[in-house]
């Protein structure tokens, strides 16, 4: 993947809070394409292998969560974490994660992730089919600025973390504002 390349278009199935819905899990389905979230916005998206694993929960979506007031001033719309997980589990995690600032957006099948590139087997940690870890600023449905982990790989040892973060990506918005200004 790298800068210039449109995203794919895939539908999402996602849950979504309706308190018309009785009951104690008060949640309908709703289908969400790739245009319905990144259409007419610039935004971060990152992705990772799991909801509630240990890197992901905490590090990079604490980041992202906590930084948002920064990446706002950076020009930044939204923040989308996507895993290879799907509605139910990545709603739960948003949940536990108090996260008011950070959608979610599940990619139950990886159909989105595959097309990406980025679906790699984690079946040596009991994973099966996941997302390798990455970030990336989107406008308007177009990769401006890639930033993945290296070691792309199946079953790989590691779960390497840094290219990714929320740190790498806030510095490359400042560096790209302060180059455009100067």
């Amino acid at each position: 993947m790298k800068a210039g390349v449109k995203l794919p278009d895939v539908t999402f199935h996602t849950r979504v809070r309706d308190e018309a819905v009785e009951g104690p899990n008060p949640f309908r389905w709703e289908d969400k394409t790739t245009a319905d979230y990144f259409a007419g916005k610039r935004v971060v998206l990152f992705s990772l292998p799991g909801a509630f694993t240990p890197t992901c929960s905490t590090y990079q979506l604490p980041g992202f969560e906590n930084g948002f007031a920064d990446f706002q001033a950076e020009g930044i719309d939204a923040i989308y974490c996507m895993s290879v997980n799907d509605s139910f589990v990545m709603n739960k995690w948003a949940e536990a994660q108090n996260l008011a600032n950070v959608d979610v957006i599940p990619d139950g099948s990886g159909e989105f992730t595959r097309k990406m590139g980025m679906l790699v087997a984690k079946d040596n940690l009991g994973f099966g089919n996941r997302s390798w870890r990455y970030a990336a600023i989107i406008n308007n449905g177009v990769v401006e600025a890639w930033f993945e982990e290296p070691g792309l790989s199946d079953n790989h040892g590691d779960d390497p973390y840094g290219v990714s973060s929320p740190e790498t990506v806030l510095k490359h918005l400042k560096d790209a504002k302060a180059e455009v200004a100067a």
